[in-house]
C-alpha cells in the first residue's frame, strides 16, 4: 500500500503563484503509475483552483496521511514557505496565508504507526530547507524517525525558484522519477532523486537538501531497466572475476555477417550492459568499433557492484 498527499497552491491573497498547481498535477501523474503504467501510488490531490486549502484543511490531510498504515506514505507540497523572525522555524503556507509548522509536520510524521515503512516529504517552497531543522537547539540536525526522508528545493535561507510556469525544483524531481535517476534495474529513490537533483543545480543556484534516516530505501517508482536482471545476471559468465577482461572480435558484431549466433547474442547482452552503465569498451567510444577492432570490455565500477550482488545471491 503506497499513499500520496499532493499539495499545490497558486492563489494567495497578497501573493499568488504560478506554476504550484501545475506542479502538483504533475507529480500526481507520474507517481500514480509507474513507466509500465502499473498502480503506484494511491494519490490524493489538493490543490487551490478546486480546493480552498485552510492551516486546519491541509494539518488534517497531513494527519490522515500518516495515520494508517502504508508500504510508503509520501507528502508533495507545493506553495509559500516562510521562515518566522521569532526563531519558530518554517512554516507551510495554507491560502488564507497562515500555514502550518515544518517542525509540526515533522512531529506528525515521527509519530506515524511504525507500520509505515517509509515516509517521504518533498517540498517546493521557500526556506524549505528549515523542514527537519532543529531550531531550539540552533542546529541543522533533528531527530528523524527510522524510515524517513526530505527532500527540500533549498537551504534554510534560500527562496525555492519558478521559471517558465514550473517550479525548477519540482521539474528536476519530476525528470527524476521520469528515469532521470533510475538504477540498472530501473528503480528511483529518494536518495536517487535527490543525487539527480544536486548535479542538476550549480554552485550559484538554489541547492537541495538531503535529510535522511533509512536502513532500506524503497523505490518510489519503478522505470523501464535499463538492462533485465537475467541479462545482469550474465556479469559473472562473462566476468568470472570482477577485473576480468572480455575480448571481442568482429564475430560478435552481426553487421559482418559471420554467421556466429551465439557471440551476436553475447554481444547483444553486452550492448544492454553497457547502456546499464556496467561495462565499458577499452580504448574505443563504442562497443561497435571495439568489436570491429578485437579490442576488450571491462566492468564499470558500478559493473562491479552489481557482480558481487550477483556473485553473493542478492540479484
Amino acid at each position: 500500500m503506497r499513499r500520496a498527499l499532493i499539495v499545490g497552491i497558486n492563489d494567495y491573497i497578497t501573493s499568488p503563484l504560478q506554476g504550484c498547481v501545475n506542479d502538483a498535477n504533475k507529480m500526481k501523474t507520474i507517481l500514480a503509475t509507474n513507466e509500465d503504467e502499473s498502480p503506484n501510488f494511491d494519490c490524493y490531490l489538493l490543490t487551490s483552483d478546486t480546493d480552498n486549502i485552510t492551516k486546519w484543511t491541509l494539518k488534517q490531510k497531513i494527519n490522515e496521511l500518516f495515520e494508517h498504515e502504508a508500504d510508503v506514505a509520501l507528502l508533495y507540497f507545493s506553495g509559500h514557505g516562510s521562515l518566522e523572525v521569532k526563531g519558530l522555524g518554517g512554516h507551510l503556507i495554507s491560502q488564507e496565508e497562515d500555514g502550518i509548522s515544518m517542525a509540526e509536520v515533522l512531529a506528525i510524521a515521527n509519530n506515524a504507526k511504525r507500520k509505515i515503512k517509509e515516509i517521504v516529504i518533498i517540498l517546493d517552497c521557500c526556506h524549505s530547507g528549515a523542514m527537519g531543522t532543529n531550531i531550539l537547539n540552533d542546529s541543522d540536525h533533528s531527530s528523524l524517525r527510522e524510515g524517513l526522508s526530505i527532500l527540500t528545493a533549498s537551504r534554510t535561507s534560500e527562496y525555492a525558484m519558478e521559471t517558465g510556469g514550473a517550479g525548477v525544483f519540482t521539474t528536476l524531481i519530476h525528470d527524476a522519477l521520469n528515469g532521470g535517476a533510475s538504477d540498472a534495474l530501473g528503480n528511483v529513490t529518494a536518495a536517487s532523486i535527490y543525487g539527480y537533483a544536486d548535479q542538476a543545480l550549480g554552485a550559484w543556484d538554489q541547492r537541495p537538501l538531503f535529510k535522511s534516516h533509512v536502513s532500506k530505501l524503497l523505490p518510489l517508482r519503478k522505470c523501464k531497466p535499463k538492462a533485465s536482471i537475467e541479462t545482469i545476471r550474465l556479469l559473472k559468465r562473462y566476468f568470472p572475476n570482477p577485473y576480468e577482461h572480455f575480448q571481442l572480435d568482429p564475430s560478435f558484431e552481426p553487421t559482418e555477417k559471420h554467421g556466429n549466433k551465439q557471440n551476436e547474442q553475447t554481444f547483444s547482452n553486452l550492448q544492454h550492459l553497457r547502456a546499464a552503465g556496467l561495462i565499458e569498451p577499452i580504448d574505443e567510444e563504442h562497443m561497435y568499433y571495439a568489436a570491429l577492432k578485437s579490442k576488450q570490455c571491462v566492468l564499470t565500477p558500478l559493473g562491479r557492484f552489481y557482480w558481487t550482488l550477483v556473485s553473493e545471491g542478492r540479484l
